[in-house]
């Protein structure tokens, strides 16, 4: 068996991440990630039925900066990808990588009854599960 066959998502997530309203603007996001040292920005429900949305720094990249759209003027919601692709922190590792690389993404909040409790990256899965010291 393998050596990262038992890591679950819970023991390689972050639990830093930023939680933004979708009327936030994308330069008051850039500002919020830069403060808080986080490469994405998980965007609130607006309501017990909504789901959360997500925008990662190359989305301002490739639809704010490319596009000539100014930052004070946009606001998240327009730029953000909704629903979020979200998994399970008892999801294995190896299976959080298989679901990424489907999907194409590189990051996903992590949440446990309906709440965020971090954010999951392939660097966190790299760095922290595939070869453990114990």
């Amino acid at each position: 068996m393998n050596s990262h066959s038992k890591i679950r998502v819970r023991d390689v997530m972050t639990s830093n991440y930023v939680i933004v309203d979708g009327l936030t603007t994308v330069k008051e996001g850039i500002q919020l990630a830069r403060k808080h040292e986080v490469k994405a920005l998980v965007v609130n429900k607006r309501n017990q039925e909504d789901e959360y949305g997500v925008v990662l720094m190359n989305d301002i990249a490739k639809k704010v900066l490319a596009q000539n759209r100014s930052p004070e003027r946009t606001n998240i919601y327009e730029i953000m990808t909704k629903p979020a692709l979200s998994v399970d922190p008892d999801m294995n590792v190896k299976y959080c990588a298989r679901l990424f690389e489907r999907f194409g993404i590189s990051r996903a909040p992590v949440i446990e009854g309906g709440k965020i409790i971090g954010m999951v990256s392939y660097n966190n899965i790299v760095i922290n599960g595939m070869v453990r010291d114990d």
